[in-house]
């Protein structure tokens, strides 16, 4: 990028001028490339022309300036559309009027600006009366172009604007603005002109030239307001990216009832049924229907109610005209389309198509329907789904018999079940999230502004807007439960109450949630596990089949080994066995242990615990019968198990008959400035190796036990935690072969085992092919990992790491996503040189990040055996293995 003339900033489409194509989306935007792709596939496209994302690139980096020759570049392109419409912008007998609308490279619904009618002014409006020959819809459309360049360009409050109009109304004793006359909506427009004035200083401006410049810039603007940024956060868009503007011929859907507006998909965004679904308004703009602002018709027969009149009915020839450019566009795109459209004097104009936003169930349904059909294969079925997406399938839905106390009910607009506490703002969704309530968010319509409440409530509750409203398109996004247009309940932000029917919440009161219904009930109601068939076991199928990393699951309960097993998981990646000892009746023993004078008193507390640590062992074991299972032994510092507060220790104390001083003693002596980095994991083993030996003992015995009982036996591999010298393991390890040896002499049998290192510290990582002679496979603890290579504690770490994510220190949370150039260079390290002096050693990921799937492609490419997560996340990280397999791991999809 030059800066110079001969660099191209405009790209037109349109009217056989199509100097785009579908794959110049991080150029021209989303929806500049759509719009070209689509004139050039011969759909009814209003012409127009983009400026690139390029553009907006060099407005930032020169001090929010455009680049040399960019004024002349949209000068000519605005000629061209002159000449193919045969309007002229800023002709007061002939006008041509524009929309101004932003379009990034990935679809931000509702998180930029749009002007729509530009070019009006006091001269301009007579001529658009006359030639259409309505003055009524002149004005109308006069109105609303002030209304939406006030508040985007200028930043006047959209309350001010909507007052007037509501007073106008009441005055004529009418509730919908299509009853509003001319003469009505020129008051509305004087009205308008002067809160302008007493907003900014200065009069509406009157020359086209300064409202399209000003509108451009307002767009480029937009891409730095607070709701993008929290959005790109939200959904990892880098801010560098930038936005295409693209301006483009109105067409109009306010004209009159002939005249229509409205949004669709080709397949239902909800359950991915193969339907057209969508809504319209008659005699409406686009923003009327996006916006909520009144309530749009259904598209179909089919899908109107008792009392709707569909397009099918009232514009059938055009509803005709729609379904076959819906089969053109899903034949073109090979995916589910959202698409936004204007019907002008019964003439259908496509103003948008993008990849539609849907849920987790339609993206699963979508891609196996569209495999099936034969639209795109197996394997462009797995790569379309989010995996991330998939927690909205793996959590429970609300219990068909449970008792429930009905409220109201509006839309089904986002499907899954919510409970919480309600609250009527985002800053409060966020504040009592941020506690760890859950909040359900209620607002008569939701906005833009809104988009940090929304991601921090578990379900949204709208008492206006449709089902292509912003809430209900956000909502799905996001994955979260939504009802929208719950007209029957009432909101009154000024007491914080919700009613209907004589019933009232009120704010911090509890209330339920169903998206998939749109009902809404007082108080919490039972909810049940999710049935998991269908597409789901169809495209889990077809991902087991491609991908190469095993998926285990991080679990130490019975409950949370079924769960693994339910969800697919091959076996168990890491057992944290201090999960065991916290047990009420186990604790006393830990801390008799820990009381101990010498290793004979130590060994005699622990061996009280032998018979539990055993019972575990067997649980789990019987689960994942002939499946591998890492048993990590004890890891944290003692003083974790003892008590603190001087009453606690004296009832402690009495307990076990211990002397309470004494105790008061041990916890001094036991208390480490940084436990992390203490006295912890093999350390502990070395220092008491009576713990490791019982551990071992319990394990041995267990696996012995299962073997018998059920003629599978498990494979325990053994992980020692915190290893940072090979000497360290060399201890530990015989330790666990010597009691290993008693068992088996003991019981007469041997099982398969084997005994490896958790990774967690980069001394571990530099010398790893000194470690791996002494192991038999490696676990990467990066959640410690992370902690030792960043040298900082992700307990405190939340502090301050929003502060470098928002200032591009860090592009992501390295506690969420694996830091490839850092904690990933420490673990190809290890990989290198544990394989160089072991070449079968088996290698896999225990940390948080194994269920993220940026960090599972991560662990495809350095050749780790296998990824370990928290049960839920099995069936993400399935997918996100396959992906990985297939090249695609980590990268932004639709869904």
């Amino acid at each position: 990028m030059d800066g110079t003339t001969t660099t191209k900033w405009v790209y037109s489409f349109g009217a056989g001028a199509n100097e785009g194509r579908a794959g110049m989306r991080n150029l021209l935007g989303g929806k500049g490339a759509n719009l070209a792709e689509m004139a050039s596939i011969g759909l009814p496209v209003p012409p127009g022309f983009t400026i690139t994302t390029e553009v907006c690139t060099a407005f930032y980096a020169n001090g929010r300036k455009y680049p040399a020759g960019l004024e002349q570049q949209v000068k000519d392109a605005l000629a061209a559309v002159e000449e193919t419409t045969g309007f002229r912008f800023g002709d007061t007998a002939n006008p041509l009027l524009v929309s101004v609308r932003s379009g990034a490279r990935v679809s931000m619904p509702g998180m930029m600006d749009t002007v729509l009618n530009l070019g009006l002014n006091d001269e301009t409006v007579a001529g658009l009366a006359a030639k259409s020959g309505d003055a009524r819809f002149a004005w109308d459309s006069y109105r609303r172009f002030i209304q939406m360049f006030g508040g985007v360009v200028l930043d006047v409050d959209h309350h001010r604007f909507e007052e007037i109009i509501e007073e106008v109304k009441h005055e004529k004793l009418v509730s919908e603005d299509t009853a509003l006359t001319a003469e009505d909506w020129q008051r509305v427009v004087a009205g308008y002109k002067t809160v302008v004035e007493e907003a900014t200083g200065k009069p509406f401006p009157q020359n086209p030239w300064d409202q399209l410049w000003a509108a451009v810039g307002a767009v480029f603007d937009s891409w730095m307001n607070q709701r993008a940024i929290t959005y790109r956060r939200l959904h990892d868009i880098p801010a560098e990216w930038g936005t295409a503007v693209n301006v483009q011929a109105m067409v109009f859907g306010n004209m009159g009832t002939d005249c229509a507006t409205g949004v669709c998909f080709t397949r239902d965004p909800s359950t991915g049924q193969n339907i057209l679904y969508g809504e319209f308004l008659v005699n409406a703009q686009g923003e009327d229907v996006v916006a909520g602002i009144r309530t749009p018709q259904p598209l179909s027969r089919a899908s109107a109610k008792p009392g709707e009149q569909s397009m099918e009915e009232v514009l059938p020839e055009v509803y005709a005209d729609l379904v076959r450019v819906q089969n053109v566009l899903e034949t073109h795109y090979r995916d589910m389309q959202d698409i936004e459209f204007t019907v002008q004097q019964r003439r259908l104009y496509m103003l948008q198509t993008r990849n539609g936003k849907r849920t987790a169930a339609a993206s699963l349904r979508i891609a196996v329907d569209m495999a099936n059909e034969g639209l795109i294969t197996r394997e462009e079925a797995i790569k379309r789904v989010n995996p991330a997406s998939l927690d909205q399938l793996l959590h429970p839905t609300l219990d068909p018999q449970a008792k429930r106390t009905a409220l109201g009910k509006g839309l089904p607009a986002s499907p899954g079940a919510a409970c919480g506490v309600v609250v009527f703002s985002a800053e409060d969704a966020e504040a009592r999230s941020q506690k760890g309530e859950s909040v359900i968010l209620v607002r008569v319509e939701t906005s833009p502004e809104d988009i940090a409440g929304m991601h921090a409530a578990k379900g949204i509750l709208t008492t206006r807007g449709g089902m292509t409203s912003h809430a209900a398109v956000v909502a799905r996004g996001m994955g979260r439960p939504c009802v929208a247009g719950a007209g029957g309940i009432n909101v009154d932000y000024t007491s914080q109450t919700l009613s209907a029917g004589g019933v009232v919440v009120r704010g911090g009161e509890t209330i339920t949630i169903d998206g998939a219904t749109g009902e809404v009930f007082v108080g919490s109601v039972a909810m049940i596990e999710p049935q998991l068939s269908g597409e789901f076991a169809t495209l889990m199928g077809w991902a087991d089949g491609i991908r190469t990393l095993k998926v285990r699951a991080n679990a130490e309960t019975p409950l949370d080994a079924d769960t693994a097993r339910k969800f697919g998981a091959e076996g168990i990646g890491l057992c944290r066995t201090e999960h065991m000892f916290f047990d009420a009746e186990r604790i006393l023993a830990v801390r008799e242990m820990i009381m101990a004078d010498d290793a004979e008193g130590r060994r005699r507390a622990i061996g009280k615990l032998l018979p539990f640590q055993r019972k575990d062992f067997v649980e789990l074991f019987r689960i994942m019968a002939g499946l591998p299972v890492t048993i990590r032994l004890l890891d944290p510092p003692l003083h974790e198990f003892l008590p603190h507060s001087a009453e606690e220790i004296a009832d402690v104390a009495a307990a076990i008959g211990a002397d309470a001083e004494a105790m008061a003693r041990r916890v001094a002596d036991l208390s480490e400035a940084n436990p992390m980095l203490g006295h912890r994991g093999c350390r502990l083993g070395i220092s008491y190796p009576e713990i490791y030996e019982m551990q071992a003992r319990a394990i041995f015995e267990a696996a012995l036990e299962v073997g018998a009982e059920t003629g599978s036996a498990p494979i325990p591999e053994i992980m020692i935690p915190l290893v940072g010298m090979k000497k360290e393991l060399e201890i530990t390890r015989a330790q666990v072969e010597r009691m290993a040896e008693a068992v088996f002499a003991e019981k007469g049998k041997t099982v398969e085992y084997s005994v490896g290192t958790m990774i967690e510290l980069p001394r571990a990582a530099i010398t790893a092919d000194r470690i791996a002679e002494a192991a038999d496979f490696f676990s990467f603890g990066t959640n410690d990992l992370t902690q030792t290579v960043f040298g900082l504690s992700r307990d405190d770490a939340g502090k301050f790491l929003p502060a470098y994510l928002d200032q591009g220190i860090l592009t992501k949370d390295p506690f969420v996503s694996l830091d490839r150039e850092g904690v990933g260079a420490m673990v190809k390290i290890a990989v290198e040189k544990g394989r160089a002096t072991k070449p079968d050693l088996k290698l896999g990921i225990c940390g948080e990040h194994g269920g993220d799937p940026a960090s599972i492609a991560f662990c495809q490419e350095a050749g780790l055996d296998y990824v370990s997560c928290s049960p839920y996340r099995v069936p993400v990280a399935r997918l996100a293995a396959a992906q990985a397999a297939l090249g695609a791991g980590g990268v932004d999809r639709t869904a």
